[in-house]
């Protein structure tokens, strides 16, 4: 599918174009497959879910250090008005896990994931190591690529309405709403890229852009991994008293 977002030459195209693989493994990633089909095992949504909430938290935080790095009021203002927004998700996020039976103290008892701390943190230690652009690249997948996921979703062929059970979270990130974010995030990265230098950086944002697919491509992956009960956590380290039962090695 054609990039609906940003403008032709810029920033977000070019980077798009550059990391076409880890786009398309995000972007088109089984676990959205599923999303389209309605074929998605449900517990792997389910933690999906809690891992999401767990996840706006700290993309908050990212969002408010972008608003520290502001460079003009008009930048700030931008940013405060998105942080308001992911904390409307936020509540809103948990009036919709608790539809499907996940209540807030539930989310809040549950510990990140490793690929939501390595997703988070990384997008945090480039904030603070970089500058604003730097944090905008790092940013940009998951804000630009779910406006796109939704997209693809709806041009499937095997796109299916009826019976399924995302429909209502399909429809919220198709929706008017979203998209329009996600236009705003990409032409604003564009203009970054013409402020900050973003043609001579190329090379250094690029990797940030390809990272940062692969982890939203890993944070899907580990939603998967719930629909297929404890093998997915692969083989348990024995306890000490599973060591100390175990017969003494031969000499």
């Amino acid at each position: 599918m054609n990039a609906a977002y940003g403008a032709e030459g810029g920033l977000f195209r070019r980077l798009r174009a550059a990391c076409a693989s880890e786009w398309h493994a995000y972007t088109w990633h089984p676990f959205v497959q599923g999303l389209a089909d309605g074929t998605l095992p449900l517990p792997a949504f389910r933690r999906y879910l809690v891992q999401d909430w767990l996840f706006l938290v700290q993309f908050t935080r990212a969002f408010a250090l972008a608003a520290y790095k502001a460079e003009s009021l008009a930048a700030f203002r931008d940013k405060a008005a998105t942080i308001q927004a992911l904390l409307h998700e936020m509540t809103m996020h948990v009036g919709y896990c608790a539809e499907w039976g996940i209540s807030e103290a539930a989310l809040q008892a549950e510990p990140e994931a490793p690929e939501t701390v390595a997703y988070t943190r990384w997008v945090l230690d480039r904030g603070i190591a970089g500058d604003i652009l730097d944090l905008e690249v790092a940013l940009a997948p998951c804000t630009i690529g779910y406006g796109e996921i939704a997209l693809a979703i709806e041009a499937s062929p095997t796109r299916r309405r009826e019976g399924n059970a995302y429909e209502s979270w399909i429809a919220m990130y198709a929706g008017a709403e979203y998209q329009a974010l996600a236009r705003g995030a990409a032409a604003r990265l564009d203009a970054m890229g013409e402020s900050h230098g973003g043609a001579a950086r190329f090379a250094a944002l690029r990797a940030d852009f390809a990272k940062a697919a692969r982890l939203e491509a890993d944070f899907w992956q580990m939603g998967l991994r719930a629909s297929d009960g404890p093998r997915a956590q692969g083989p348990q380290a024995p306890s000490i008293e599973e060591l100390n039962r175990a017969p003494p090695l031969a000499p």
